[in-house]
């Protein structure tokens, strides 16, 4: 049976450890200490590698850190805000990846590289891609922060498609129904490749090989096409 193009598994997060002696009076000493938010940020996220997000609580990531189990709040006043927190770091590391990509003068190619960008992301970050994309975000004061990072990630899809259909105010509806269109293009190609079913369909392993350029090239060809009438 051929093999599925599925994205790697994440590796397995390190056993926690109690921070050393000179760490944790450095973080919990004095007025809190921009130390102690960053360092709560990473222990979040390694809890949620380790566990799931249920295995997110602000008592834990002071046993990752070593502090006392009041620590935390000095930056985060809940759970909720720390998730909330943690959500936005990652669409923030999501929009420089795809920032990152190989630009092109072309918007097609541009938008094709966009689209493999978006991918590379979901392999190389698995945990991250779920935390933005499969759970709920928390009602949480920081979620406004939330929205405009988000957005940002959005807003990088919807500059390539205004150089292929235009700027103005006529052409916005399309531009945001294309941008939703490209979207779940790869979101559902991330869904395939990660699920349990396509390696059990007896698919030739050459035509897996195709999967990722032929979705791109229909998304393009999709995107260029002329818009029907309504």
């Amino acid at each position: 049976m051929p093999s599925s193009p599925a994205l790697p598994a994440p590796a397995a997060a390190p056993a926690a450890t109690a921070a050393p002696a000179s760490r944790r009076k450095s973080l919990e000493g004095g007025a809190p200490l921009p130390e102690l938010r960053e360092a709560c940020i990473t222990a979040a996220r390694e809890a949620i590698a380790r566990d799931g997000i249920e295995g997110l609580s602000l008592r834990e990531v002071a046993r990752r850190l070593g502090v006392s189990h009041q620590a935390p709040y000095k930056h985060y006043p809940s759970r909720d805000h720390l998730l909330a927190e943690v959500v936005r770091r990652c669409f923030e590391q999501f929009a420089q990846h795809l920032d990152a990509r190989a630009h092109s003068d072309d918007p097609l190619q541009d938008l094709q590289s966009l689209g493999r960008q978006y991918l590379d992301y979901a392999r190389q970050y698995p945990v991250e891609y779920r935390l933005m994309f499969a759970t709920p975000w928390p009602a949480a004061a920081t979620q406004s922060e939330l929205l405009h990072t988000s957005t940002h990630a959005f807003d990088i899809l919807r500059q390539v498609l205004q150089r292929i259909h235009g700027s103005g105010e006529a052409q916005r509806e399309r531009v945001d129904l294309d941008a939703l269109f490209a979207w779940s293009a790869m979101h559902g190609l991330v869904g395939v490749m990660t699920g349990n079913c396509v390696d059990r369909l007896g698919l030739q392993p050459q035509l897996l090989a195709q999967l990722v350029p032929h979705v791109l090239d229909g998304v393009a060809r999709g995107l260029s096409a002329p818009q029907p009438r309504a």
